[in-house]
């Protein structure tokens, strides 16, 4: 398997000198839940370094939260739920899952994560989606939108593709090389018509054509959030880029924010200063 060529990042869609507010990538971000505040955040943060409007939609405590800390993303938009539709059609890219609630969230008066998320693919599936977090762990492969970017971690992949693997011989897969993690990824990749970012380690991006691995990064990615930003930067690019290099450029500038971190802080980095790295290791990638 090929490593991610940091080459390819010239290709990325750079805002033209005389653009203007709006030209340059619209984002919703559907996240969050009573239970779970701040994955919504921090995707919500990463994808407004990369875009002129992020749209915000959560359970009311969560938009509040958000409204009152609104200087953090400029330009963004809090809507409430029942105005999901029309935003939708505004938004180029739509990212949706990172802290939406599981089977437990609907005791605490949370929306139903998987009807919300089948009535919205099956609703909108021209849109540009990233699929992470809550709606991977509960939705089924045959509502995946053709052209949308998937990040799971390793456990939401076997959720995921549970009746897939089984067909294979596979439970798990843990204990598989990479080769034959690739080999899976990629068979699924085609079977849906999607980019599956599998996160790890070593991220394993694959298209329906081609797969390619994303090393590095350090053990202060363990901590809770480093993938919400993955999939807040992997929407964020999707708006003018393609779902492929919009992954792998995702997952490239996530894992050198955390080793770019690791000079200074060591492994005791928080998410947000993850977030606030990123943007530098762009600029210093990006010519």
């Amino acid at each position: 398997m090929q490593a991610f060529n940091s080459a390819e990042l010239q290709k990325l869609y750079l805002p033209p000198k005389d653009s203007h507010k709006g030209q340059n990538g619209k984002v919703l971000v559907i996240a969050g839940s009573k239970l779970f505040h701040a994955a919504a955040l921090w995707s919500l943060e990463a994808a407004a370094h990369l875009v002129d409007m992020v749209y915000f939609s959560s359970v009311t405590e969560n938009n509040e939260i958000v409204k009152q800390a609104k200087q953090q993303f400029g330009n963004g938009i809090v809507i409430p739920r029942e105005k999901l539709d029309q935003y939708i059609r505004e938004a180029d890219s739509v990212l949706i899952g990172p802290g939406l609630p599981r089977a437990e969230g609907k005791e605490q008066g949370d929306d139903d994560t998987r009807e919300l998320t089948k009535r919205l693919l099956r609703s909108f599936p021209d849109k540009r989606w990233v699929i992470d977090g809550g709606s991977l762990q509960v939705m089924e492969p045959e509502w995946i939108p053709k052209n949308a970017i998937l990040t799971p971690h390793a456990k939401e992949f076997e959720t995921l593709f549970h009746h897939d693997l089984q067909r294979l011989n596979f439970e798990t897969l843990q204990g598989l090389t990479l080769k034959e993690k690739e080999q899976i990824i990629l068979n699924l990749s085609k079977k849906f018509h999607c980019v599956i970012v599998l996160k790890g380690e070593t991220d394993i991006i694959c298209s329906p054509e081609k797969c390619v691995m994303v090393s590095g990064g350090n053990a202060g990615m363990t901590k809770g959030g480093t993938g919400d930003v993955l999939a807040g930067v992997a929407v964020g690019l999707y708006t003018k880029n393609d779902a492929f290099l919009s992954a792998g450029a995702a997952s490239f500038f996530n894992k050198r924010a955390a080793e770019k971190l690791f000079q200074t802080h060591g492994y005791w980095y928080s998410t947000s200063d993850l977030i606030n790295m990123i943007p530098q290791v762009m600029k210093s990638n990006i010519r």
